[in-house]
């Protein structure tokens, strides 16, 4: 049965596209140029950044963050940037008294931006906060020890197979995998996707789903 279930971010419950359409206009490219380069980048299977270095080769994300800082234009996000879906199925799942929580790769700033966002969590964590970065197994050994219980029990949603599903189960916990954000609809590995306890299209379908499972198994202990 389940009885936490925690959520990647970036592609889960925020929507990136603001963001990325902003570092498009900070390196000068037209967005549509952007996010052609940006999914040629996911499907080869290289790191995001690679859509950076692209359009300039010596770019560092650190350093431009900050100079974007700097200049009045700095990376964030807000209320306007969360899915429709997310704030209710993060609602429903606290009122099924399930431990519910955020983890994802995230820079320094997120995360006090996602606590003010004041969203139905009991957890937020970040790469940058705990020092490890998915697809890492540190990161993961965080997420169980946040949710302080066995990792069976633990249900991992995110919108990438490499970077959360497939790890979060070698930790030995449940995974769901959501088709939304550029990796979910280019990066496709069905061998992956095909061990998920739940496949989705929208976080509104979670609730019952989980709710489903642990009627299900109540009933058979």
């Amino acid at each position: 049965m389940i009885g936490a279930v925690f959520f990647d971010v970036g592609g889960t419950v925020l929507d990136e596209s603001r963001e990325f359409a902003g570092w498009a206009d900070w390196l000068g490219v037209p967005r549509h140029t952007f996010s052609a380069v940006f999914g040629s980048v996911i499907a080869r299977g290289l790191d995001y950044q690679e859509t950076f270095r692209t359009f300039r080769p010596d770019f560092d994300l650190a350093l431009e963050t900050e100079r974007r800082v700097a200049a009045g234009q700095p990376e964030s996000f807000g209320e306007q940037d969360l899915y429709p879906d997310a704030r209710a199925c993060l609602t429903a799942l606290q009122a099924q008294g399930l431990l519910v929580g955020l983890a994802g790769n995230q820079p320094a700033h997120a995360e006090p931006i996602l606590r003010a966002l004041d969203l139905p969590v009991d957890v937020i964590g970040t790469s940058h906060g705990w020092g490890a970065q998915k697809p890492s197994p540190a990161f993961f050994d965080r997420v169980i020890r946040a949710a302080g219980r066995d990792p069976s029990t633990i249900l991992y949603v995110g919108d990438r197979p490499d970077n959360d599903a497939r790890p979060a189960m070698d930790a030995g916990m449940q995974a769901c995998l959501i088709r939304r954000g550029p990796w979910a609809h280019i990066l496709d590995l069905p061998a992956v996707a095909e061990q998920c306890l739940f496949r989705i299209d929208a976080l509104d379908e979670l609730p019952r789903l989980v709710a489903e499972h642990n009627a299900a198994g109540r009933q058979s202990a």
